[in-house]
């Protein structure tokens, strides 16, 4: 008895099947154990094919990367039964606030996430999703990064502050709001900074004519970089001056984000004297001090000056 020749389609079928089940395996790989993929589906990091893309790749290795320092502090403040709290400022589409409770506090069954975003549109859209995955202990609210710290909405006390890639002086509203809710921890990736780079532009001339440490903010590519690293060691030192123990270190490769340095602050209760006179001083040696002494906690000092 003669069996019919298989058509090539029918002949490949078998091997298009196993490239689609090793692409899906190499995808499974990536993720990490009890992710969910119907999360991933619709924060658009995975196709609806359950495919990576090269930019929600990126997306993913970021979040995941971060993961790895909020999880512990999170293991740690959930010891003897506490619920823990977590507001991530400038939310954005809440990748971070819904992989986080995906991946902890949904395993945990207790604390809650506030995302904090002042475009009303991704707000709603968190709303709609969260309520679509049965994430209950998930709430966000339509107010900027400022707003939020007088919100009477929010608790009193937030244990850990995300701000990831929160622009310019919205990571110091991050920390203004760590500071007023007591957290236990910030985690926080600073993006684009223009305020003390504004301000070492209009005092330039004066300063060249002081001292030649002026020539590292001389240029306006140098400006705008020197401006953020002091930005970022204010930062530093403003948190050790407030009783926290400061981290800095890389979020992901160089080629992945140019924004790239997180800033990892647990408290400790220790308010360092020696950090917030570095502060000051650095304040004065950039003659940044009337503009910025208000943003640090030195806005006495500054007045009596």
């Amino acid at each position: 008895m003669s069996t019919k020749p298989k058509s090539p389609r029918q002949q490949d079928a078998p091997k298009h099947a196993s490239k689609a089940e090793a692409a899906k395996a190499a995808v499974l790989a990536e993720l990490r154990p009890g992710q969910s993929i119907e999360l991933l589906k619709e924060l658009h990091i995975l196709t609806r094919e359950g495919q990576l893309n090269q930019d929600s790749r990126r997306k993913l290795k970021q979040v995941y990367h971060l993961y790895q320092f909020i999880e512990p502090v999170l293991t740690e403040l959930a010891a003897n039964d506490h619920a823990p709290t977590l507001a991530d400022h400038g939310a954005g589409k809440s990748y971070l606030g819904f992989i986080l409770y995906d991946l902890f506090f949904k395993q945990l069954g207790r604390g809650e996430i506030y995302g904090i975003e002042w475009r009303a549109e991704l707000v709603e859209r968190s709303r709609a999703l969260a309520k679509q995955l049965g994430f209950e202990r998930m709430s966000f609210f339509n107010l900027s990064v400022a707003a939020s710290t007088q919100s009477q909405e929010l608790p009193e006390q937030i244990d850990v502050i995300t701000a990831l890639h929160a622009c310019d002086t919205a990571t110091d509203d991050a920390i203004a709001f760590g500071l007023e809710k007591k957290a236990r921890a910030m985690v926080l990736v600073p993006c684009c900074q223009a305020e003390v780079a504004s301000c070492l532009r209009q005092g330039k001339a004066l300063q060249l004519s002081r001292t030649p440490l002026a020539e590292l903010w001389r240029h306006p590519i140098h400006t705008r970089e020197l401006g953020s690293q002091i930005t970022n060691v204010l930062r530093c030192l403003y948190l050790e001056a407030s009783g926290y123990q400061v981290t800095v270190t890389e979020l992901v490769g160089w080629e992945h984000s140019m924004k790239n340095e997180l800033i990892l602050a647990r408290y400790t209760g220790q308010k360092k004297r020696s950090a917030q006179e570095r502060l000051q001083a650095i304040l004065q040696e950039f003659g940044l001090e009337k503009s910025l002494a208000h943003r640090f906690g030195l806005a006495n000092e500054a007045a009596a000056d």
